[in-house]
């Protein structure tokens, strides 16, 4: 019997960091809120209330929110720039 070859994944350590576990390619389409939180410095809690009033792209797939990556990115250029130009009109 044959068995079915795993890819393993990969563990780095820094000096001051404990071992932790990355994939060797994050191929996931979506992004949790816990990690969107993590991007924007937010608060998990400031960030379920984002995505739950809908000023973050975000879809409820059973039970859990995700966080589509291409969408959460163009949101973030598009909120960018939109601040970019109201900062100009008041210079």
């Amino acid at each position: 019997m044959q068995r079915a070859t795993v890819t393993p994944l990969h563990s780095t350590r820094t000096a001051d960091a404990p071992t932790r576990t990355l994939r060797a390619a994050d191929s996931r389409a979506v992004y949790s809120v816990r990690e969107v939180a993590r991007l924007l410095s937010l608060s998990l809690g400031s960030t379920y209330a984002l995505v739950r009033e809908g000023e973050i792209p975000a879809r409820k797939l059973g039970g859990r929110w995700v966080i589509p990556k291409k969408r959460f990115h163009d949101w973030l250029n598009e909120t960018t720039e939109q601040d970019n130009r109201a900062s100009e009109g008041w210079a």
